[in-house]
């Protein structure tokens, strides 16, 4: 059970290793673009290719898809990135359903914990398994995997190398329940750390936070959804997402979010310090890196970030 080509990865793993997956639960398909055309899933184009029976139920309730999932017989579920299921399909199986999620609970519980590790500065995190019960990532953990975080890591390069983990753990718990011996650890009813859902609020730049706040912040967030601020040039106020960036620690005495330009470089004042912007998208225009930037835009005086 998932959507997005994370779980595609885990997917892919189990069939090639000949693991018997009789079926595949994903969203169902949605206008896109602009001529609304229908867009798969990445996990429905995957299992198409290899022959896989889709379900795509809108109501994980519905009596229906209820009936075709007990149809396929499985005696095990696995979850990677779809949703939140009901009693009734998660207690379906002879050896229940496990979910693989992108932290190392009870750490980062929620929707986006590969972005919030990053976000809040972390050295480390990593991906677990865990049974599914009624509540949101709180189930008995089955196994876990660590992976470090590197100081430019951005939640793009880190999503891809934990989904490779990730893959190699979904099989090794596959093969561990499939032992009958399993020893699960319950984890505390409370986490000291979240992974809300992102939003316009929450992924807005902050430029009069800490440096390193700043740093990590857009790195966490490059290249989705990217963090975003006010651009002022001007005074025309123009909405602008900051990716590559890097950091300088110096004294100065400029305003905090000043924009300063040379011939090659893009710099914000923060405190302590300056980001350097490499790569940057001004509403209406392309993403370019911002010696192209400079080349072709006009930077007022007292052009600064909001």
């Amino acid at each position: 059970m998932g959507t997005p080509d994370f779980a595609v990865t885990i997917l892919k793993h189990l069939v090639e290793n000949n693991y018997n997956v009789v079926g595949v639960i994903t969203a169902t398909d949605k206008p896109a673009g602009r001529g609304r055309k229908l867009n798969e899933s990445a996990v429905k184009k995957y299992a198409k290719s290899v022959d896989l029976p889709i379900l795509q139920p809108k109501n994980l309730k519905n009596e229906d898809f209820l009936d075709d999932l007990k149809a396929l017989n499985a005696n095990l579920q696995i979850v990677v990135a779809f949703r939140m299921l009901p009693k009734v399909v998660w207690k379906m199986p002879k050896y229940g359903t496990f979910n693989l999620h992108a932290s190392l609970l009870p750490e980062y519980r929620g929707a986006a914990p590969i972005h919030w590790a990053i976000i809040n500065g972390e050295t480390k995190t990593g991906v677990t398994t865990f049974f599914i019960d009624d509540k949101i990532d709180t189930g008995e953990i089955i196994l876990q995997d660590e992976i470090s975080i590197a100081d430019n890591e951005t939640v793009g390069s880190l999503h891809d190398r934990m989904m490779f983990i990730g893959a190699e753990l979904v099989a090794k718990t596959v093969n561990l329940i499939s032992t009958e011996k399993i020893n699960t650890t319950k984890q505390p009813e409370r986490e000291e750390k979240s992974a809300p859902k992102l939003n316009p609020e929450n992924t807005k730049i902050n430029w009069n936070d800490t440096i390193d706040n700043i740093y990590n912040k857009i790195r966490g967030l490059n290249p989705f959804p990217t963090a975003w601020t006010i651009f002022c040039n001007n005074n025309e106020e123009i909405t602008a997402k900051i990716y590559a960036i890097r950091k300088e620690l110096e004294n100065h005495n400029f305003k905090i979010g000043a924009i300063i330009t040379s011939k090659k470089d893009l710099k914000v004042a923060v405190k302590n310090g300056f980001i350097i912007i490499d790569e940057i998208k001004l509403s209406g225009k392309k993403k370019m890196d911002s010696k192209s930037l400079l080349n072709g835009y006009t930077f007022h005086k007292d052009s600064r970030m909001l």
